[in-house]
């Protein structure tokens, strides 16, 4: 199954609430990505740009969509961004294909 990662910012009315009251968000993501059929691999907060990371595997790119839209339009982050990763073997895979594209600079 595919792997994504995940940059997460919560809203400063959700950190007043967590503030108050504590919770370990790490379960609600679980049941999220076990909800389509996927894993939770880990999840962090951070200092910095983010507040939080997310590394999922779901079935598919719909399943991971679905994810990530419903948490988008809970209303508890004001940032939610994820990346497809892709493993060595699949990159490899795409560099052969790239050979093969008859790409053309602009103006070129």
């Amino acid at each position: 199954m595919p792997l994504y990662l995940s940059r997460f910012s919560y809203t400063p009315e959700t950190w007043a609430r967590l503030t108050g009251h504590p919770e370990d968000r790490a379960k609600a993501a679980q049941a999220y990505i076990e909800s389509v059929g996927g894993k939770l691999h880990g999840f962090w907060y951070a200092f910095g740009t983010h507040d939080g990371y997310n590394l999922w595997e779901a079935p598919d790119n719909v399943s991971m969509a679905a994810v990530a839209l419903a948490i988008s339009g809970g209303g508890a982050l004001s940032s939610f961004e994820t990346t497809v990763l892709l493993t060595v073997d699949e990159t490899m895979d795409a560099l052969r294909k790239a050979e093969r594209v008859q790409y053309r600079a602009p103006g070129a």
